[in-house]
């Protein structure tokens, strides 16, 4: 089955794949929206993007958080000058420091040329450091140095090294959450989070989604080079109907599926798109078939459990399982676990073996099993 019209008269409800309302928002660079909340977001853009104050941008998963931060840059004064981005989740752990520095020739093994950094390669512009809650520990306090003095040393070198630089950082995770779990610093918290914005779910501005759906579908017809010009109502109201765990960039990717399928010029939703995308909730007392996903939270899940909720380190989860932390700490907040749940379980079990019950926890089940002390 699939949602679609065959004909499109005065008679039919559709949606027209150009609509001129769009048009503004289309130009301001896929800031797309007119719902309470996300023009709320706008206004904030708005008031500190000609100041050099760093800006905090808090968000789900595919929000939009670099969309934000390239609108701060491109309403600022410094739109001229360079917009650099780095994700500090996606980069090893030990060459953190010289992609955000740079190094000299010979600072370590493999040091074959001097480099320059993304600080520096940003002068006069604004740095974008995406997913900033994975900074290691070790290197935050010499952002902190930056943010605050506006000079660095580059690494093997002495010398301190002047830039002018607006730093935009954004994260999924709750830093003041690891503040207080001491994962990051406090200091560095508070010089961050100057000006926080919160970016809103996709779920909390559901009244959104039609612009977005033709603007994704006007984007990927021309890519595709289809002529889809109409978008019926019933396939809109399937879209607003759900959850969207995954956001922007999930809508994103059921629309470029759905328009590599769609035959003619009107769009429309198949239902094993659907099937793959929406949870069944009509009858919850009927088993869901376990998926990938599933599993692999399962194993994620029972290693933070032997580990405590550890993940890096030698007695760490990502040991545990052979990975790299990032990319464990990466699946952790695609699957929505919550690890710090794991460390309230090893307290909980260190007190029950202070008294008269051991527990004993088993990966695959992850349930407690309680024995009488002999």
């Amino acid at each position: 089955m699939s949602y679609s019209v065959s004909a499109i008269g005065p008679d039919r409800d559709y949606a027209p794949v150009r609509p001129t309302e769009d048009s503004a928002d289309i130009d301001q660079g896929e800031l797309i929206g007119s719902s309470a909340s996300f023009q709320a977001v706008l206004r904030r853009v708005k008031i500190v993007a000609p100041t050099d104050s760093v800006v905090l941008i808090q968000g789900e998963t595919g929000t939009g958080k670099e969309l934000i931060a390239r609108a701060i840059h491109n309403q600022s004064s410094r739109r001229d000058a360079p917009f650099i981005k780095m994700n500090c989740a996606a980069i090893p752990a030990d060459l953190l420091e010289s992609e955000l520095f740079g190094h000299e020739k010979g600072a370590f093994t493999g040091a074959v040329a001097k480099t320059t950094g993304r600080f520096q390669l940003a002068h006069k512009g604004t740095l974008f450091l995406d997913e900033i809650g994975d900074l290691p520990l070790q290197l935050q306090p010499k952002l902190l140095r930056v943010l605050q003095e506006q000079e660095f040393e580059r690494l093997g070198s002495g010398r301190p090294i002047k830039v002018d630089v607006r730093v935009v950082a954004a994260t999924n995770q709750e830093l003041l959450t690891m503040v207080q779990d001491r994962q990051f610093r406090a200091d560095l918290y508070y010089r961050l989070n100057v000006f926080p914005i919160c970016l809103p779910p996709l779920r909390d501005r559901a009244s959104d989604i039609p612009s977005l759906v033709r603007h994704f579908v006007r984007k990927y017809s021309q890519r595709l080079q289809r002529n889809i010009e109409y978008i019926p109502d019933e396939v809109l109201g399937v879209l607003e109907r759900y959850d969207w765990p995954g956001n922007i960039r999930e809508l994103q990717n059921v629309v470029e599926c759905a328009a590599i399928l769609c035959e003619g010029d009107t769009f429309s939703i198949d239902e094993t798109i659907l099937k793959r995308e929406i949870p069944q909730r009509s009858n919850p007392a009927v088993p869901l078939v376990m998926t990938i996903a599933d599993r692999e939270r399962e194993i994620i899940e029972a290693a933070l459990a032997e580990c405590g909720g550890q993940v890096a380190g030698p007695k760490g989860a990502a040991a545990k399982l052979g990975i790299p932390r990032q990319t464990l700490d990466s699946k952790i907040a695609n699957l929505n676990i919550d690890k710090w749940r794991f460390k309230n379980l090893t307290r909980y079990v260190q007190l029950l073996k202070a008294s008269s019950f051991a527990p004993a926890i088993t990966a695959e089940g992850r349930r407690l099993h309680f024995r009488a002390r002999p």
